[in-house]
C-alpha cells in the first residue's frame, strides 16, 4: 500500500500524467498530445477496470456497459449494443441485462465493469485491484473470467493486486515497493 502501483496503472491508462519521464503508446509519446487525442487513444486501445465498479446507479447493466460508446456514430452504437449483450452473456449475466447495480451482487457489478472495459475492444486491459472488494468465491470467479478473456480475446492484462491467488495466475509478476521495481517475479509456465 502506498508504493505507487495504482498511480503507475493510472499513468499507463492515460488517466494521469507522470511527474517525470514519459509514456509511449504504439511508439507515440502521449505527453505531447492534447486531452482529446489522449482520450481517443484510451478509447481505442485501453480498457480500465477500477477497484470499485463505478457503475451508474440509475442505469441498467447493459446501459452501464454502453456508456463508453455514447460518443460513437449511431451505426457503431448498434453494433456495440449487440457486442455488449454477447459479452454480458459470456460473463454469465445474460439474464441480468435490465438490472440496476443495486439489484446485482458485488461480483456481478464487477463483471459488468469488466465488460464495460472491453466494449470498445481494447488491446490492453488494465485492472486496479479488480478482486479487492469481493469475497473469496467472487474473487476466484473474477480471476477465472479475466484469465479466460485474456486468452479468448488475445488481450494484454496488467493488474495491480494484493491478492496472492490472482497474482499466481499471471504469466509474469513484478513487485513494486516504495515506487521502485523491487523484484521481478519472472515468467510463469
Amino acid at each position: 500500500s502506498g508504493s505507487g502501483k495504482s498511480t503507475l496503472l493510472f499513468v499507463m491508462g492515460l488517466l494521469d500524467t507522470p511527474t517525470s519521464g514519459s509514456v509511449a503508446l504504439g511508439g507515440r509519446d502521449v505527453g505531447t498530445l492534447d486531452d482529446a487525442a489522449r482520450a481517443a487513444l484510451r478509447r481505442e486501445h485501453l480498457g480500465f477496470v477500477f477497484q470499485d465498479h463505478h457503475l451508474l446507479p440509475q442505469a441498467t447493466a447493459l446501459e452501464n456497459v454502453l456508456v463508453p460508446t455514447l460518443i460513437l456514430p449511431a451505426a457503431e452504437q448498434a453494433a456495440a449494443a449487440e457486442r455488449a449483450r454477447e459479452l454480458l452473456g459470456t460473463v454469465g449475466l445474460a439474464d441480468r441485462l435490465d438490472h440496476r447495480p443495486a439489484a446485482l451482487s458485488g461480483g456481478e457489478c464487477q463483471r459488468v465493469a469488466v465488460v464495460r472495459a472491453l466494449i470498445n475492444q481494447p488491446q490492453v486491459l488494465l485492472a486496479d485491484e479488480p478482486t479487492g472488494s469481493l469475497d473469496g468465491r467472487a474473487a476466484e470467479q473474477l480471476g477465472d473470467l479475466l484469465g479466460a478473456l485474456v486468452v479468448e480475446r488475445a488481450l494484454a492484462l496488467v493488474t495491480v493486486t494484493h491478492a496472492d491467488r490472482l497474482a499466481a495466475r499471471m504469466r509474469r509478476t513484478l513487485v513494486l515497493a516504495d515506487g521502485v521495481l523491487a523484484a521481478p517475479g519472472g515468467a510463469r509456465a
